[in-house]
């Protein structure tokens, strides 16, 4: 007879009942959660990324850091690389103050260049005798083969100098030197910017508002030449630039001397006129005009700052944006 059941027994209407042997196949208790029901969400302080456990964990790092004002880092922690030098050759600081600051703080010179016939007023004379003192060779050269020496777009006023390859601190060092004078550090991180008047701008600023030093990324951002030693108007003569191999990892080793984070957006959740973080110790990071502050680096900071700004304005040119910040930093750290 002719099995129509499908059992290769033959036992008639047995059918399969979804069983290994005597072991029932289940859900592996896939579905428990769901029928437990949702868990309590969490308070927004307990969430990592929520700017109430920003500000947490910020306080939590600041009380562990108090007290420690002067320690050095653990070697572990550090994630600079000593200062190096540039590898391209020397540059040119052209301009009449830059010049004479750079000769001011001894920065290393190897030749003075002056254009024939030029007008001489106390800034030259300056500039002659401290080249003259410390005994650096003075050429004096046609003013066309000036312009050709320095750019034709280069407003050098008759002057300009030969120096090294600038020579980059470590941004710990920075910050432990500031903490040694019992100062509370104050410095300015470029994330992605390439223009070097902006950083020359940043410098300045940074020198004129009581900061203490500007860390700039080894990749893809603009490094101290000759165009931001001339807008800095010889501040980068004695305002340290850091150099970052990996800026999202100095800026955390940072946190752990116990800095604060604070980037710079349109759409930040602080507006800079209600920061409460200006009397700690601070790193202000200021991204690129078109691209702002990158990924990894919103997720480091301790808070994103706003500008409060007329709605007619887009947004702030970066170097503004990092002066208008330092000025209120020190402002409010003045104020106390």
């Amino acid at each position: 007879m002719k099995n129509v059941s499908g059992n290769k027994k033959g036992r008639p209407g047995a059918v399969r009942s979804g069983r290994k042997g005597n072991k029932q196949v289940g859900s592996g208790g896939q579905g428990a959660q769901a029928l437990e029901g949702r868990k309590p969400t969490p308070k927004a302080e307990d969430r990592p990324y929520h700017p109430a456990g920003k500000r947490k964990a910020a306080k939590e790092r600041l009380d562990a850091a108090r007290g420690r004002h002067g320690a050095s880092s653990s070697p572990q922690q550090r994630t600079s690389r000593p200062p190096q030098r540039k590898t391209d050759d020397s540059e040119l600081v052209t301009g009449r103050n830059s010049v004479l600051e750079a000769l001011r703080t001894k920065t290393p010179s190897t030749t003075l260049y002056i254009a024939a016939r030029i007008e001489v007023d106390d800034r030259v004379k300056e500039i002659l005798a401290l080249a003259n003192h410390r005994g650096v060779p003075i050429m004096e050269i046609m003013r066309p083969e000036l312009d050709r020496i320095t750019g034709h777009d280069s407003v050098h006023q008759g002057v300009a100098l030969k120096v090294p390859a600038y020579e980059y601190a470590v941004a710990e060092d920075i910050a432990e030197r500031a903490f040694a004078r019992d100062q509370v550090p104050l410095m300015v991180a470029l994330d992605g910017i390439t223009d070097p008047r902006n950083l020359g701008a940043i410098i300045r600023s940074t020198a004129a508002f009581g900061g203490h030093g500007v860390i700039v990324p080894q990749r893809r951002s603009v490094g101290v030449t000759a165009s931001a030693w001339k807008t800095s108007a010889g501040a980068a003569a004695r305002t340290p630039v850091a150099m970052a191999p990996n800026l999202t990892q100095t800026l955390k080793s940072l946190k752990s001397m116990g800095l604060f984070v604070l980037g710079l957006a349109g759409d930040g959740d602080v507006q800079l006129d209600q920061l409460e973080l200006a009397d700690r110790p601070i790193v202000i990071v200021v991204g690129s005009e078109g691209k702002g502050l990158s990924r990894l680096v919103t997720e480091t900071c301790d808070a994103v700052v706003s500008i409060p700004i007329s709605s007619a304005t887009e947004s702030l040119n970066a170097g503004i944006a990092a002066s208008v910040t330092l000025w209120e930093v020190a402002r409010r750290r003045r104020a106390e």
